[in-house]
């Protein structure tokens, strides 16, 4: 039995093409092998624009994300700022407790569970 040949990847990878395709006009190995990377290249120039376009698409959707994120996060937080007044206490120093907020405490003031 015939050994098949192994110096295809070696010349497509480090020699020029002339050299390649001189190889793989003699080598019948090669030749089939030839064949299958044509393959390969036709269906990766054919998907190629399906490719670009459902990247476009990813990109689109993460920056909705990051701007519903950025807006749901803004007004969540203007909220709690109006009921907790939490800037106010980062401002002048009054710390909001658990308390404050409506949770029981015990005597130490840490939340109680029943």
């Amino acid at each position: 039995m015939k050994e098949k040949c192994k110096k295809y990847e070696a010349l497509f990878t480090f020699a020029n093409d002339e050299t390649l395709l001189k190889h793989v006009q003699e080598c019948p190995d090669c030749k089939e092998e030839h064949e299958k990377m044509k393959k390969v290249s036709e269906l990766l120039k054919e998907a190629k624009p399906l490719l670009r376009k459902r990247k476009q698409q990813n990109k689109r959707m993460k920056i909705a994300c990051v701007l519903v994120a950025a807006i749901v996060g803004g007004v969540s937080f203007n909220e709690i700022d109006q009921s907790y007044d939490v800037i106010g206490s980062l401002r002048y120093g009054n710390s909001i407790s658990i308390e404050d907020m409506g949770f029981p405490v015990d005597s130490y003031g840490l939340l109680m569970v029943d």
